[in-house]
């Protein structure tokens, strides 16, 4: 199976992406399955799972939290998560029954790195993002080698906020993904070739066209 883990809509400031585009570029993109991660909210990944009607194609609730050690992903979240505090969100996404997931822990840009040394952080985490395609291939083995130190899964995730960045990075695995996740039998993989040109946009989006 072939999952992007790491998509943005609209709903996040800095993307432009509506769920048909996103459900239609997933196709092509022959994905099996992606997960929304607008930035502290849920909305998105509610609205495309609806929008979908195509039941090869898995969509994963999710939401992208943005917290005072970095930025941490949760599966399968069907509701916002209300603490800006690391500890408390990763509680807050396993009580909803979710997986949480160190997202880029190693961006160049100090606000988007984690702060999370000195933690036993297999307490609180199911896997480590480990490849992003808006990361350098420094960040990138970086966050490969924090995910084999403390025996945690490995995913991949675009980072997509538009249309040409879907599916650049991925997760690969066998089955279901939760099982594949807890077992740590999941594979990160794609490429970063578009993540400067994504992260441009993403910028200009957010501070000069909020608008749109």
């Amino acid at each position: 199976m072939k999952y992007d883990l790491h998509v943005h809509t609209h709903y996040s400031a800095c993307s432009i992406l509506r769920p048909r585009t996103i459900l239609k570029v997933a196709k092509k993109a022959k994905l099996d399955g992606l997960a929304v991660v607008d930035h502290n909210s849920v909305r998105g990944g509610l609205e495309v799972k609806k929008e979908n009607k195509d039941k090869s194609l898995e969509i994963v609730p999710s939401t992208e939290i943005s917290t005072d050690r970095g930025h941490v992903v949760g599966l399968y979240v069907t509701k916002d998560i209300k603490s800006r505090e690391f500890f408390n969100v990763t509680e807050e996404i396993k009580n909803q029954g979710g997986i949480v997931i160190l997202a880029h822990p190693f961006r160049m840009i100090p606000y988007l790195r984690s702060k999370v040394k000195g933690i036993d952080i297999r307490k609180y985490l199911d896997a480590v993002e480990c490849y992003n395609a808006r990361t350098s291939y420094f960040g990138n083995r970086g966050a490969g080698k924090l995910a084999e130190e403390f025996n945690l899964a490995k995913t991949g995730g675009s980072d997509a906020h538009f249309s040409f960045e879907v599916g650049r990075s991925y997760t690969l695995f066998d089955g279901d993904l939760r099982k594949a996740i807890q077992k740590k039998e999941t594979r990160a993989a794609g490429s970063n070739v578009t993540g400067l040109a994504g992260s441009t946009f993403s910028f200009f989006k957010k501070h000069l066209l909020r608008w749109w």
